[in-house]
């Protein structure tokens, strides 16, 4: 992609698209999506600066609990409500933590590139090896899975100008770094290649809330729970995608994983929900796209 003022698509208002409608009428497609990282203790978690000093035990302690201990606690509460994660992983952890891919691998999850190791961004890689950073984590994760992803998500959402393209031409189909929307739309690049930006979210995401902002557990379920009235009521006119964001060091801990049970029961009282993964999402957009089934919008009705 070239420098430029805006992204590699039209500006489109959400008050003037073509109705988008989810599987079963459903009026939100609900998206979850675990960071599931690692850290090596030989370097500083990309974004963080350099003024630490290695190794940075009290740092990298508290994030591996989250794989050791919190994300199964995750998984049991995913579980607990159907939900079939989309998980946005550190390739470096399938050699280091196969558990954690071979227990995903039983609930039918699915995977995200996110980088070969959260220490290490796009936008700080040598010039030339962005790449191979790409190529390879593709590649980790398509031999540990035996699927190649089909999304991805930058760590720390931080890519150069570079990065869709490489993606594209890798077979990505979708990613989710812009976080500018409640709905898919596709993004047109270099060589005819396109690609689908999932509406991931900055805001609904317990780094951002409680780790930030220093939000309460609790206070980041009312968030999810008032995000997901505003977004079932609007997507009964259009669909709508309610992406939730998880680390297993934050939501993972025993105070916290709560929050999200509660939470998702709260969803899961309402029955247009469409509980996807993030392929089913993109695929599922660019089928009603390819075939002009989306329709203009019609006025809501009320609906439990």
């Amino acid at each position: 992609m070239k420098p430029r003022s805006y992204g590699p698509f039209p500006y489109s208002p959400v008050i003037d698209r073509p109705r988008i409608e989810w599987p079963n009428g459903a009026h939100v497609a609900l998206w979850v999506i675990p960071n599931i990282e690692y850290f090596s203790l030989l370097e500083r978690p990309g974004g963080y600066g350099g003024g630490g000093k290695i190794p940075d035990v009290v740092m990298w302690s508290e994030r591996d609990y989250g794989n050791r201990v919190g994300v199964f606690r995750i998984m049991e509460t995913l579980d607990r409500y159907d939900i079939r994660a989309t998980v946005a992983l550190n390739s470096n952890v399938c050699a280091e933590h196969p558990q954690i891919i071979a227990e995903g691998e039983k609930r039918g999850w699915e995977w995200m590139g996110h980088n070969e190791s959260n220490t290490r961004r796009l936008n700080e890689a040598a010039p030339g090896e962005e790449a191979n950073i790409i190529r390879r984590t593709l590649d980790t994760i398509g031999k540990a899975t035996g699927r190649r992803p089909a999304g991805w998500l930058s760590s720390g959402l931080q890519q150069t100008w570079d990065t869709l393209d490489l993606l594209a031409a890798e077979g990505v189909e979708y990613q989710g770094d812009w976080c500018n929307d409640d709905q898919p739309y596709v993004m047109t690049l270099d060589a005819g290649r396109s690609i689908v930006a999932m509406p991931y979210t900055m805001q609904l995401n317990d780094k951002a809330a409680i780790e930030r902002r220093l939000l309460p557990a609790a206070g980041f379920c009312q968030m999810i729970c008032d995000q997901f009235d505003v977004l079932y009521r609007e997507g009964a006119e259009s669909g709508r995608v309610m992406a939730i964001a998880l680390h297993p060091y934050l939501i993972g801990v025993p105070h916290c994983i709560g929050a999200l049970d509660k939470a998702l029961r709260y969803i899961n009282k309402r029955k247009k929900v469409w509980k996807a993964t993030g392929c089913e999402i993109a695929r599922h957009y660019r089928a009603q796209q390819a075939t002009g089934a989306s329709v203009k919008k019609k006025p809501a009705k009320k609906s439990r």
